[in-house]
């Protein structure tokens, strides 16, 4: 049913998170950067979403450096969480300053439904955590974060990513890592990993929950799930691939059309109306009005 009619209370996001994370296995959680495309992943069946600040940045036509508000983030989750039900982590990048910006952001992500809030180490302005040139804040510092978070929230778990071990070794993403669930941490993020003997120590050091980032054309190698669940990892994100993949068919069937002025070799690759309208609900939304009109018409009809 459509969420203008489900009852569903925002705060069973993150307990169903808790869930999928207490059953252990290994859940795939696409990056999804509108709502849409967080239907899709339902459709398909996925548990749970992800909300990459990388994606969200490049929908917006900008670099993933910190550019974005809070209140641009709230407001596309609000629409993603109550359209698709759905558990979603939220990467809010550095927590949007220091520890009592962080305490903003735990409390607007749990008001709109998040099921997670993720809070990394880097320093503003931040780059992706897989290109070269980034910079770090102190352990006290991205600690004090987590605590701040931990401290204010009430059923939303927390996400710690340690960018450290590209600048500091993985004696020190552990060491963060530890670090963090001691604060309140619920999942730990080690961004970067350079091949799977290095995901597999840093799970055997720090230990579950832990999530691992596929991201495409990064440090880590290709992943499946089940290598993912072997090294010990329940979430395994894959932030920015539907974004790449939608750009890049949009882009060439738009040269399609400035060369050939038609988009009719690309009608097979289209999703239908017909899809489409059944990934959204449409017809549900028609009942809903009908059942409003025809209540009217009957209320009317008993006015004296």
């Amino acid at each position: 049913m459509t969420w203008m009619f489900n009852s569903s209370k925002n705060e069973d996001h993150a307990v169903r998170l808790k869930e999928l994370l207490s059953d252990e296995k290994t859940y795939p959680v696409p990056g999804v950067f509108n709502p849409l495309i967080a239907l899709e992943a339902r459709d398909v069946g996925f548990k749970a979403l992800y909300f990459s600040g990388a994606a969200f940045s490049a929908s917006l036509g900008i670099p993933d450096i910190g550019l974005f508000t809070l209140d641009e983030l709230i407001q596309s989750v609000r629409w993603i969480v109550r359209s698709s039900g759905l558990p979603l982590i939220v990467d809010a990048d550095t927590g949007f300053g220091g520890a009592i910006n962080v305490v903003r952001a735990v409390r607007e992500l749990e008001q709109v439904g998040a099921a997670a809030i993720q809070i990394e180490d880097q320093v503003l302005p931040k780059r992706c955590g897989h290109l070269d040139g980034k910079t770090v804040v102190s352990s006290d510092e991205f600690i004090g974060k987590i605590r701040a978070a931990a401290l204010v929230r009430k059923n939303l778990l927390i996400v710690a990513r340690t960018d450290s071990r590209a600048t500091h070794g993985m004696d020190e993403a552990i060491k963060r890592g530890k670090l963090a669930r001691e604060a309140g941490a619920d999942i730990i993020f080690p961004e970067a990993m350079h091949s799977k003997d290095e995901f597999r120590e840093y799970a055997d050091a720090v230990g579950p929950p832990l999530l691992a980032n596929m991201t495409e054309f990064g440090k880590s190698p290709y992943l499946n799930i089940g290598e993912c669940k072997d090294l010990g990892y329940g979430l395994v994100i894959f932030p920015v691939t539907t974004l790449r993949v939608a750009a890049k068919a949009a882009h060439d069937l738009l040269k399609d059309i400035m060369t050939k002025g038609t988009q009719i070799d690309w009608l097979d690759k289209m999703q239908t109306r017909e899809e489409l309208y059944r990934v959204i609900e449409y017809e549900s939304y028609n009942e809903i009005d009908k059942e409003l009109s025809d209540y009217q018409k009957t209320h009317n009809a008993r006015r004296p």
